[in-house]
C-alpha cells in the first residue's frame, strides 16, 4: 500500500514537471511569435502578418467594433494603415493544452489615412495550436488610460 502511494506521488510529480516543461516551451514559443508579429507589423508586411492569424481571426477594437482578417489585411496592403513602431511590455502567457491566452500592454505609433496617431492598449490574444503551429484566433484591445 505504501509503495503504491509512493509510486502514485512520484508519477504525479513527474507528470506535473513534464507538463510544466511543455507549458514553458509553449510560452517561449508564443512570446517569440509575438515579437515576430510586432516586426511584421512594423514592416507592414500583410502576408507575413496574415501567417500569424487564423483564417477566422477577428480583432475587437477599443470601441467594441469587430474587424475580420480580410478587412484588416486589406487596409495594411493598401497602405491606409501603416505601423511605424510597436512595443509590448508586461507580457503574460497562460497555456491550456492547445490553447493559450496572452495579455500585454502594447504601445504603437501608426498612421491611418496619413494621419499619425499613438496608442497604448491592453491587448488580449487567444492562440490555438493547429496542425503543429500556434495561430491567433482573436485579439481584443482595451484603451489603457492609467498614467
Amino acid at each position: 500500500m505504501k509503495q503504491s502511494l509512493a509510486a502514485s506521488i512520484v508519477l504525479s510529480l513527474v507528470a506535473t514537471m513534464f507538463g510544466q516543461h511543455i507549458n514553458n516551451a509553449a510560452q517561449a514559443e508564443i512570446v517569440k511569435l509575438g515579437k515576430e508579429f510586432e516586426e511584421a507589423m512594423i514592416s507592414n508586411d500583410a502576408t507575413r502578418i496574415g501567417s500569424y492569424l487564423a483564417d477566422d481571426w477577428i480583432i475587437i477594437d477599443p470601441d467594441g467594433g469587430i474587424i475580420d482578417k480580410v478587412r484588416f489585411l486589406s487596409v495594411i496592403r493598401s497602405g491606409t494603415l501603416v505601423h511605424e513602431a510597436m512595443d509590448s511590455e508586461d507580457v503574460r502567457v497562460r497555456v491550456f493544452g492547445t490553447a493559450a491566452v496572452v495579455t500585454a500592454l502594447t504601445s504603437s505609433k501608426s498612421k491611418y489615412m496619413n494621419r499619425e496617431f499613438e496608442t497604448r492598449e491592453r491587448t488580449t490574444d487567444v492562440f490555438v495550436k493547429r496542425d503543429g503551429r500556434w495561430q491567433c484566433v482573436i485579439t481584443h484591445l482595451t484603451k489603457f488610460s492609467k498614467q
